[in-house]
């Protein structure tokens, strides 16, 4: 019963700062396609980042986005499962992204996306990892 309400407390934690992160990130996402990228000029040295921003951000967030919507599917009390987590939403990120080879969806088709959602994985399982771990020692302070 002990364990249970530890966890529970953890998670409850990790929801709420997954929340905020989400929201958070959403409207970075949102700043940068429909604010900065219609309207302002932008340096040539920052396009590729302001390309592969939504991706990365996006990508970085899917771990975060389990844990606030998903709590019932994706545990996210393991590192076992955060990886399991990251690895499907790569997975879809990846499906999503050759899909766009159809022409029929009018959307383009590009390898930076991937790496760029590769990297923003990557680091939100590694922040979201650290986070879990921190969560767990103050509650075992």
């Amino acid at each position: 019963m002990l364990i249970f309400s530890i966890q529970s407390g953890t998670s409850m934690q990790l929801k709420a700062i997954s929340r905020k992160i989400v929201v958070v990130g959403v409207l970075l996402i949102w700043t940068v396609k429909f604010l900065i990228r219609p309207f302002l000029h932008i340096p040539s040295a920052l396009k590729l980042l302001v390309g592969i921003a939504p991706n990365l951000i996006g990508s970085f967030l899917l771990p975060f986005g389990a844990c606030w919507f998903f709590q019932r599917i994706f545990k996210l009390q393991t590192q076992h499962e955060l990886a399991i987590t990251c690895y499907f939403g790569l997975l879809l990120v990846i499906v999503n992204e050759y899909l766009q080879l159809i022409p029929f969806f009018g959307r383009t088709f590009d390898y930076l996306d991937i790496l760029s959602s590769v990297a923003g994985v990557f680091l939100g399982h590694f922040v979201f990892a650290r986070m879990m771990r921190n969560s767990l020692e103050r509650v075992f302070e």
